[in-house]
């Protein structure tokens, strides 16, 4: 598995070993143009193999450039590797389990189309260590592409609901596999086959009166036997009424922040990054008609009981 670069003491020495080219889309995806099919929101590769150069997993690692085609400057790899020499000691974490005269070799591998750098154990084979045409992170958002995450599915407050100025109101979401996971795909692109995994980790609540509230799960659900309490995990408590506002609502988001974490198993690579999806929702909020609880203010006791 990748480790930071910064897990290893060893020097780095020899030549860099040169994955396959992946050459960016020049801007074409339509019928009988230029560019690449099946691109998504966020990125958009084609894998062109211009060189294969695969060196023996304990060769010295010697660099050939890639061949010009049509006298143009060959585009830089997404990714490459480079053994290290010396090989760093026995307990760094960058042997992955693995220990010095184990059949294979510990790499530095960058890719700088996304700025990954860092070392992994490569076992030697009969291909020596996997060079793939594409960074295997763009091919693991691919997969994300391939789940159609969605943002949070709110299920308070609800657009028919009324709150009230002063009293506890409840936050919760449902979850399904889109809007809150666990999610799991799998995308393959110039060679390289990713499975990637993604959950909610928090959601961030901007309520609409200049109040964020970030909660770490689904939230919970009221139910009547909860009485008068505020929820234990995710509500808010408003102070002024939405009088006032457009159609005299409060206009909040729920942001969901999505964790991913991604193995490409036959490069020994993997990671994570993060994704956020939206969801806008209105509340309504008013005066109790009750004694002592004034536009400004009130004791947060009340719990979301919903329509009124």
């Amino acid at each position: 598995m990748l480790k930071r670069a910064a897990a290893t003491t060893a020097a780095l020495a020899g030549a860099l070993l040169l994955a396959p080219a992946a050459h960016a889309d020049d801007g074409g995806s339509g019928v009988g143009t230029p560019g690449c099919k099946g691109a998504t929101m966020f990125v958009k590769v084609c894998a062109e193999e211009t060189v294969s150069t695969p060196p023996s997993g304990g060769g010295s690692g010697k660099t050939r450039p890639a061949n010009s085609t049509g006298g143009k400057k060959p585009t830089p790899p997404p990714c490459t590797y480079t053994k290290l020499s010396p090989q760093p000691p026995a307990d760094n974490l960058a042997w992955d389990g693995h220990k010095p005269g184990d059949d294979g070799a510990v790499y530095q591998v960058n890719c700088p189309t996304t700025g990954r750098v860092g070392v992994t154990f490569v076992p030697t084979g009969a291909a020596g260590p996997a060079a793939p045409t594409v960074d295997p992170e763009l091919v693991a958002r691919r997969a994300v592409d391939s789940m159609k995450l969605v943002g949070p599915a709110v299920a308070s407050p609800r657009a028919a609901g009324r709150y009230v100025v002063g009293m506890p109101m409840w936050m919760w979401v449902t979850s399904s596999t889109s809007s809150y996971g666990p999610a799991t795909a799998k995308a393959t692109a110039g060679g390289v086959t990713v499975t990637a995994t993604a959950h909610v980790s928090t959601i961030r609540w901007d309520v609409g009166d200049g109040t964020t509230v970030t909660c770490t799960g689904p939230g919970t659900p009221y139910t009547a036997d909860r009485g008068k309490s505020s929820s234990s995990d995710c509500g808010h408590c408003y102070e002024r009424t939405s009088a006032g506002r457009p159609d005299d609502r409060y206009k909040g988001a729920a942001i969901a922040t999505w964790a991913v974490e991604w193995t490409a198993p036959a490069l020994n690579d993997g990671g994570t990054f993060t994704e956020t999806r939206m969801t806008v929702f209105p509340a309504d909020v008013g005066v109790d008609q009750v004694p002592n609880l004034g536009a400004g203010g009130g004791v947060c006791g009340r719990p979301d009981h919903g329509p009124t």
